[in-house]
């Protein structure tokens, strides 16, 4: 979908978990970009916000109040996101392990490029390089119905992580694909639809539809 605001993807979240709910889409995913956007999560976790807002807003960022899980997070350019907006008891999984499977989503994105990650355990929740955060998790489940999602980075201006203790973890750094991959990557596009396949089959959905409005449906039928 590219770049798109944050108060927008969140808007079309809402009404597509509507239409979940009530059957009328199947399971959907959203895969783009955000503007410089920090989030926080709904603990309030405000005081890993180290600057003012009004000083963020003169660098040109956002900073917007979520009811996902997690802490403080940042949000930008050349960073993939995705918001599945799926069923889980459709595909019969329970809220720790969809957390899970988001994690071996982003692992397998990274070992692609011969990146060696790793899943963060009980305390420290998303994907890792060493003690180098590369992908942030906050996900929402209602109604059994899931909305925000994953964060991986790319390539983003890595100087937005120094106005955050990222995720509330002030002993450990932030890292992304670009600085730790040996090889020359592709574009962000590229890389962003493997994104979108690594987590088609880690939650066993064997075809994907493309639409022309951005959306991927997703179908854990045969494929065609």
């Amino acid at each position: 979908m590219g770049l798109v605001k944050y108060l927008d993807a969140l808007k079309l979240q809402e009404k597509l978990l509507l239409y979940r709910k009530t059957d009328r889409i199947p399971d959907t995913l959203l895969s783009l970009q955000h503007p410089p956007t920090y989030t926080v999560g709904k603990r309030r976790t405000d005081h890993n916000l180290l600057v003012p807002e009004t000083k963020l807003k003169t660098m040109g960022a956002e900073l917007h109040f979520t009811q996902r899980g997690g802490d403080v997070t940042f949000h930008g350019p050349h960073q993939a996101i995705l918001y599945p907006v799926i069923s889980l008891r459709g595909i019969k999984c329970g809220a720790r392990k969809y957390v899970e499977g988001l994690e071996s989503t982003m692992i397998e994105l990274a070992s692609i490029y011969g990146v060696r990650a790793h899943a963060g355990g009980k305390d420290h929740t998303g994907v890792w390089v060493g003690d180098r955060k590369i992908g942030a998790i906050g996900v929402k489940i209602t109604s059994g119905i899931t909305s925000h999602g994953l964060a991986f980075n790319i390539d983003p201006d890595m100087n937005f992580y120094k106005n955050i203790v990222p995720c509330g973890i002030a002993d450990k750094g932030v890292t992304s694909l670009k600085m730790e991959a040996s090889m020359e990557l592709p574009g962000d596009e590229v890389i962003q639809e493997q994104l979108v396949l690594c987590f088609a089959k880690t939650f066993g959905f064997s075809s994907l539809e493309w639409k022309k409005d951005g959306l991927i449906l997703l179908d854990d039928g045969e494929v065609k």
